[in-house]
């Protein structure tokens, strides 16, 4: 039994091939690209919305000024879509109490570690 076989069509096709996935590779970045662009030139209308109208979307000014600080080949809404949704689970959390306050105040009522100092004035006048 004999094993013959075509070594020369693999390697034909091989340029083909490489030549198809460069070109697709091509085209997904410049579809990237074209999307970026109208995405910036989309994202550009809220430059012209005062701060009311950007907060009920749950941007401020300074995530427009960030956005549109980026490079031209980077979309600006995908940090404005960041930043939306992170104001929106952190009120989220506030609501439902899932906070943990990193500052408590003190209380109001003396603990059992408070300690008062001793003073030699009588009862009714030590406050």
């Amino acid at each position: 039994m004999t094993a013959i076989t075509n070594l020369l069509t693999p390697a034909a096709a091989s340029p083909w091939r490489a030549l198809a996935t460069v070109t697709a590779a091509l085209a997904r970045w410049l579809r990237h690209r074209v999307q970026a662009y109208r995405n910036r030139s989309n994202a550009a209308a809220l430059a012209g919305f005062d701060d009311r109208m950007l907060a009920d979307i749950g941007l401020t000014r300074s995530d427009v000024r960030d956005a549109f600080a980026e490079p031209l080949w980077q979309d600006p809404t995908e940090l404005l879509r960041t930043r939306a949704l992170e104001r929106r689970r952190a009120r989220h959390a506030f609501l439902s109490g899932l906070h943990d306050s990193p500052v408590t105040a003190p209380p109001l009522a003396p603990t059992d570690h408070c300690v008062r100092p001793r003073t030699n004035r009588p009862a009714r006048f030590t406050v």
